[in-house]
């Protein structure tokens, strides 16, 4: 497993293991998570999904390094962070439990990685897509020194509508 130590304020984050499968499972099911981020998975696209993530990750892999966001106060797990590298830039990605939405653990946690990501692996570039509506995740981008790159319209189908992909770039 990847040794590493990633903390903030509030919050501590680790890699994704097995017993994280029930979090993993919510956070791409509930459709208050979901709602402008995906349609909900097959059970066995979400389990190839979350074992795919499970592998140590190296700066060689090419699969996401995922990290589970542990509260610090209570040690619950509240959701999940990280990024896959490709060409040496980052894609991020985060999702939380709904009942932590608005309390800052998103941008909290996401400052972490990228800082972590930068000091320990000279990544300097970083990028996001955002389904167009998806304020909250946008609000985090935006607090994190990401800033909108390119819109592009009706590039993502979520229920049969289709919605416009924002990008998202960080330069370190």
């Amino acid at each position: 497993m990847l040794s590493l130590n990633i903390t903030t304020h509030r919050t501590t984050l680790k890699p994704l293991t097995m017993d994280n499968w029930a979090l993993y499972q919510r956070l791409h099911t509930d459709p208050h998570i979901i709602t402008l981020c995906f349609d909900p998975p097959s059970e066995s696209d979400l389990m190839h999904k979350f074992e795919s993530r499970l592998p140590t990750w190296t700066p060689q892999s090419d699969h996401w390094l995922c990290l589970v966001i542990y509260e610090k106060q209570t040690s619950q797990p509240i959701g999940i962070t990280g990024f896959v590298l490709q060409e040496g830039k980052a894609e991020v990605g985060y999702l939380l439990l709904p009942e932590f939405y608005g309390q800052q653990y998103g941008t909290e946690s996401l400052a972490a990685v990228i800082e972590w990501a930068t000091n320990e692996h000279q990544i300097s570039h970083f990028s996001a897509t955002v389904t167009e509506g998806n304020i909250g995740s946008e609000r985090v981008l935006e607090k994190c020194g990401f800033q909108l790159t390119e819109t592009i319209p009706e590039a993502y189908e979520i229920g049969e509508k289709k919605y416009a992909d924002k990008l998202y770039s960080l330069q370190k």
